[in-house]
């Protein structure tokens, strides 16, 4: 006789449910769950892929199916892809046990003076872009200095800067906006042959009003989720990223610079400030102080609902990307759906809460 114990599955619960085995119920429930639990603990990107597929379904329902054209998954990309390019950034944080509050208004500052540089100061778009790159990763070492020579906690640290650095972007911008006639070399011929609005060249795959439209931003952002992906699976650095964030001490034991590993975390996620900046900049066509307001908290979203803890050590970059999107596709089939916007947020809210929950779960069997 075999010695493999046997196989728990649904039909066997209900046998036992029928059969009135209330303890056999409970233990073959118990291993179901059990087994749901592992699975999306060794694979976190499942759950929200799994989200992100029954949400386009139900939108697809109430929308009448607009949600599932070709034009409509194109804008859905074209909105995710700045979410989803500082996304990335606040990922690595996260994963540190970390949490990046003013990633939106960094990147609000860093984009104002790329376009302040090339339209008021005649730089080239080149070098605004190259000075960007420069005070993102200023602004990223001083989150970073803040957190592991200050001893800040990183909420606290980012919230404050949060406020300071929307205020920078609002006295530097004059809070005024900078349009495209400003940014593009050649504005009069086209719209995109300017540098700094490159990445909102459209590309589109069959008839214009039919086919599926994408920009230059969107390649580059997933361009960005293949190299960083494999950097966190292949890299030393990657690794020692994980450990700081699962146990910070056991990682310092282990000889790791964790102050070090953090703060370059902090510079690598402002660099993204002045990525994801240089693609606002594209898809908008313009630099603004009241560029995407909301972004600091979804990118928080995004993360979460990716299934990366917000105790830090666990999670897929990919997952993040599929959390943008699936923030993108509850906004759009939400208002493609005529929902009142109050309950738009009312479901964002809920979908978060409902992602921590979540998260908790998998972490208690986990240990």
């Amino acid at each position: 006789m075999s010695d493999t114990p046997p196989t728990t599955t649904a039909s066997s619960v209900s046998r036992a449910e029928s059969t009135g085995d209330t303890a056999t119920v409970f233990t073959q429930r118990s291993g179901v769950l059990a087994t749901i639990q592992r699975l999306l603990h060794r694979y976190p990107t499942l759950s929200p892929a799994t989200v992100l597929v029954v949400s386009t379904l139900v939108f697809w329902y109430f929308s009448d199916g607009k949600i599932l054209k070709a034009p409509t998954i194109g804008i859905m990309l074209q909105q995710a892809a700045v979410l989803a390019t500082l996304a990335v950034g606040q990922t690595l944080i996260v994963l540190t046990a970390g949490v990046d509050l003013a990633v939106g208004t960094g990147m609000i500052l860093t984009h104002l003076v790329v376009a302040k540089l090339f339209s008021e100061q005649g730089y080239p778009a080149i070098v605004a872009l190259f000075l960007g790159l420069i005070v993102g990763l200023s602004l990223g070492a001083f989150h970073g200095f803040l957190v592991t020579k200050v001893r800040l906690p990183p909420f606290i640290t980012t919230l404050g800067t949060f406020y300071i650095f929307q205020s920078l972007a609002l006295l530097y911008g004059q809070a005024r906006t900078i349009s495209k006639t400003d940014l593009g070399d050649n504005p009069a011929t086209n719209a995109y042959d300017g540098v700094l609005l490159w990445t909102g060249k459209e590309l589109t795959l069959g008839n214009r009003r039919t086919g599926l439209t994408i920009t230059v931003g969107v390649l580059l952002m997933i361009l960005t989720y293949f190299v960083f992906a494999w950097v966190l699976s292949n890299t030393a650095w990657g690794s020692h990223v994980y450990s700081t964030g699962d146990d910070i001490e056991a990682a310092r034991l282990a000889g790791i610079n964790v102050n070090r590993v953090i703060v370059s975390v902090y510079m690598v996620a402002g660099a993204f400030y002045a990525f994801g900046g240089w693609i606002q900049i594209g898809r908008s066509l313009s630099a603004s102080h009241n560029a995407a307001v909301d972004i600091n908290l979804e990118t928080i979203t995004a993360v979460v609902i990716g299934g990366t803890s917000l105790f830090g050590g666990r999670g897929r970059l990919w997952g993040s990307l599929v959390g943008a999107l699936v923030v993108v596709v509850f906004r759009l089939g939400l208002k493609l759906s005529n929902v009142d916007p109050y309950w738009q947020n009312f479901a964002i809210g809920a979908l978060i809460l409902v992602a921590v929950g979540i998260d908790q779960w998998i972490r208690k069997v986990a240990k």
